[in-house]
């Protein structure tokens, strides 16, 4: 309950300091992925938000979504030809992809963390973050 209470506190905190209010429709857009165990789609949150507020439009999840990744409180999950998915986790992580059902499961790997840019890019470009992802089957789909 005390990390529940942390959390919020620092979302709340977050909201002030980038200007943004505090309404009770970006604070369960921000749960909804704060405890989402998926990756979820925007249509995916949209649908769970528009259960307690019915009148909410799709445009505003979308928007809160791409301002909670601005604020640094999720990550868009890089896409390749499926629909664009967010990351609640914010950590150093890397991703397994199925293709045949898309979920995405995140994954820890030290030697991952490790890997540099490759000596051609190195030189002219600022590396911010690195992330691996991995496609295949999940054992569902296998």
């Amino acid at each position: 309950m005390k990390r529940l209470l942390e959390e919020k506190d620092a979302f709340h905190d977050k909201c002030r300091e980038r200007g943004l209010k505090l309404t009770p429709q970006r604070l369960a857009i921000y749960e909804a992925m704060r405890y989402s165990k998926e990756h979820p789609s925007i249509d995916m949150v949209y649908q769970k938000i528009k259960k307690k507020f019915p009148r909410i439009s799709f445009d505003t999840v979308y928007r809160t979504l791409i301002t909670l990744c601005d604020i640094g409180l999720v990550k868009p999950v890089e896409g390749y030809g499926y629909t664009r998915r967010f990351d609640p986790n914010t950590g150093q992580h890397h991703h397994f992809h199925c293709v045949k059902c898309q979920k995405i499961v995140d994954f820890y790997d030290q030697t991952y963390d490790r890997l540099t840019a490759p000596s051609k890019i190195a030189p002219g470009y600022k590396i911010l973050s690195k992330k691996v992802v991995v496609e295949g089957l999940c054992p569902d789909c296998s």
